[in-house]
């Protein structure tokens, strides 16, 4: 199969390498090894833009600003809403540079997953108030789907909401709440019919976690790390017109999947270049690390990462032809959480006892200790997003047509 870009691509492909070559603020460029976990340059983002130095969040701002010039900070949004309307295969070669260049994906979950739901299933009203914020980066949002007994059978949540005149009184917990420490707004599925079968009586809401009632806990990872909370919503009231789609089908509304990122295409360039940094590192650096007794290791995960990016293209040119990715994402998924297991462990076998050093400031740390962790923090990354046992489930029953049980 031919991946060579068309002429059309090719001149797109240089005018995005040109633009972020220009316009990238010099902060990002000089702290991609010290940031490591180049996977969540995402996350990185929103960090520096609310919760950032003055260095940081100046970076952010300008960043942003350049993005929304053109309209790429929502590259698949319509641009009457800001976006910039690019076809699926566009989106892929814009997403695969900004990788290639460490440029950050801005907005997270607001413009990748908010942001197409409401364009689908918002009013006019709701699409004014939420999406240009967003954009600009006014309002960060946390996702709130999945609680203490209802992740992987999402459709048992049990949060409720009881409607009370013009409004909805919340009580509940959700858990696993990406960057609810950083954001402000959360969009969320909660009960609003008891008595109706589970994938129904579910409605999608928005709700200001500024609202009295809305309280968030960090969840501390394995790697000392908060990237995820626990929220706990105690009588929080939201206007009913926060409310998306009709009452009752928000499974329907949440379950949109529009033409966002699918294609693992940042994680197959996030192993290619991990790879190229510890090659180089052990090529340049004198410490008696053991990359030639593992040699083949090495290789085996580059010819991975190579595996991964096909999956990447193939995922994108299904796109690009008009065809949902469905197993195809699947094997994609799988295959990028677990190489990216597999290449911090080959990195700390390199670097041997130096593989201890957690620090990313202590100066014997390899690569600022960027193997050491991502091999600890990594380990959920076959749970999060859909674990790897449903990843496969789905592969065997859609892809090989098996049958289930």
């Amino acid at each position: 199969m031919d991946w060579n870009d068309s002429p059309e691509q090719a001149a797109f492909r240089d005018e995005v390498r040109s633009f972020v070559k220009d316009h990238l603020p010099e902060y990002y460029d000089r702290t991609r090894l010290q940031r490591g976990f180049v996977e969540e340059a995402e996350r990185d983002w929103q960090w520096d833009m609310f919760h950032g130095d003055d260095e940081r969040r100046g970076a952010a701002e300008e960043w942003a600003a350049a993005l929304a010039e053109r309209g790429w900070g929502a590259p698949h949004w319509p641009k009457e809403y800001g976006g910039a309307g690019l076809s699926s295969i566009e989106q892929f070669i814009l997403r695969w540079e900004f990788a290639i260049l460490d440029a950050p994906i801005i907005g997270g979950g607001g413009i990748s997953l908010l942001g197409p739901t409401l364009l689908v299933h918002g009013t006019e009203e709701q699409k004014q108030q939420f999406l240009e914020p967003t954009l600009r980066g006014e309002i960060l949002w946390a996702q709130g789907y999945s609680e203490p007994g209802a992740g992987s059978d999402l459709a048992s949540l049990q949060t409720r909401a009881v409607r009370d005149g013009d409004e909805w009184v919340i009580n509940g917990q959700k858990l696993w709440t990406s960057a609810g420490h950083k954001a402000n707004w959360v969009f969320m599925l909660v009960r609003t019919d008891p008595d109706a079968p589970k994938h129904r009586g579910i409605s999608f809401m928005l709700v200001d976690m500024r609202t009295p009632g809305v309280s968030v806990r960090p969840i501390i990872s394995m790697s000392w790390r908060h990237a995820t909370n626990e929220t706990f919503y105690e009588d929080v009231r939201v206007p009913a017109s926060q409310v998306v789609g009709e009452v009752n089908r928000g499974w329907y509304v949440g379950m949109t999947l529009l033409d966002y990122e699918r294609s693992s295409i940042a994680s197959a360039v996030a192993q290619r270049q991990q790879l190229e940094d510890l090659l180089d590192h052990v090529r340049d650096n004198r410490s008696p690390h053991r990359a030639g007794l593992i040699r083949g290791e090495i290789a085996d995960r580059r010819v991975e990462a190579e595996v991964l990016f096909n999956l990447s293209l193939r995922i994108a040119s299904m796109q690009a032809n008009g065809v949902l990715p469905n197993y195809e994402a699947s094997m994609g998924k799988v295959f990028s959480t677990e190489l990216t297991q597999r290449v911090a462990r080959t990195g700390t076998k390199v670097f041997g006892l130096y593989a201890n050093l957690w620090s990313t400031s202590e100066p014997l740390s390899p690569m600022y200790a960027q193997c050491t962790q991502t091999y600890v923090d990594r380990t959920v990354g076959t749970v999060t997003g859909g674990a790897s046992e449903i990843q496969r489930n789905i592969i065997a029953t859609r892809g090989l047509g098996l049958p289930r049980g």
